[in-house]
């Protein structure tokens, strides 16, 4: 599954290459993509565990900025 989502709280786009190399590092993600300029990330993952992986990032944007978030 591939899906694109909107964030906010990276404060720079050293924060989201950060988030990009981590994302990449996630067992089951397949491709992921951060852009600060759009605040948008694209994570392609295994379907059956979307759900987990997509809070796994939310957790590893919050280490990288306390006051990062998905967006619906």
């Amino acid at each position: 599954m591939k899906k694109a989502f909107r964030f906010e709280g990276l404060e720079c786009a050293h924060c989201a290459a950060k988030l990009e190399a981590a994302l990449k590092k996630l067992d089951g993600v397949t491709s992921a993509a951060v852009n600060f300029i759009t605040q948008k990330m694209t994570i392609e993952a295994d379907d059956e565990r979307f759900d987990e992986i997509v809070k796994a990032a939310a957790e590893e944007g919050k280490k990288i900025e306390k006051d990062f978030r998905i967006k619906g």
